[in-house]
């Protein structure tokens, strides 16, 4: 096996589903306490300035993009578990889907907010909400743009939990 991305991380360096063999292993939660775990991410897709617009107009052709993307989201993170091989499935207590349409990008913002009681964090059920989404408005709004672009998907902030709490810079 050759040195860099080929070789495991070991056990020491802090990875979580990394076990003493170097194997991928889901993290057993079952001694940490459960607490009230909160997790949001978000992302953009842009467009051409006349596509949002369409949008707006709800004139595209498969119907309400922006409700269906909500909807959508909410799906996707409730189905996380089994998107993301090693993340533990978790009860959603909560999750907020805001889709913001922006013409300086121009496009549309998604944000997410996930929230439950349990023993593991939410963070990964944010972020499949927000990509789900925007897969769903690219999918919705292809036929009139393809040249779209999805990114800058990424957690804002978490709290709960052992590890406290977190905030993107």
């Amino acid at each position: 096996m050759s040195a860099g991305h080929d070789a495991p991380a070991p056990a020491s360096a802090g990875l979580t589903h990394v076990g003493a063999d170097g194997r991928a292993t889901m993290v057993d939660v079952s001694a940490k306490p459960a607490t009230l775990r909160e997790a949001v991410a978000d992302g953009v897709i842009r467009m051409r300035p006349e596509t949002l617009e369409a949008i707006r107009a709800n004139q595209i052709a498969k119907g309400d993009v922006l409700g269906v993307a909500r909807i959508a989201g909410i799906m996707a993170a409730k189905r996380t578990a089994e998107l993301i091989p090693l993340c533990h499935p978790i009860p959603l207590e909560d999750l907020q889907i805001a889709i913001e349409t922006d013409d300086s990008l121009p496009g549309c913002r998604v944000t997410a907010t996930a929230r439950t009681v349990g023993r593991t964090g939410v963070e990964m059920e944010a972020l499949v909400a927000v990509s789900a989404a925007l897969l769903t408005i690219y999918d919705m709004a292809k036929a009139i743009d393809r040249g779209m672009e999805l990114g800058e998907i990424a957690l804002v902030r978490k709290s709960g939990g052992v590890r406290g709490d977190y905030a993107r810079a």
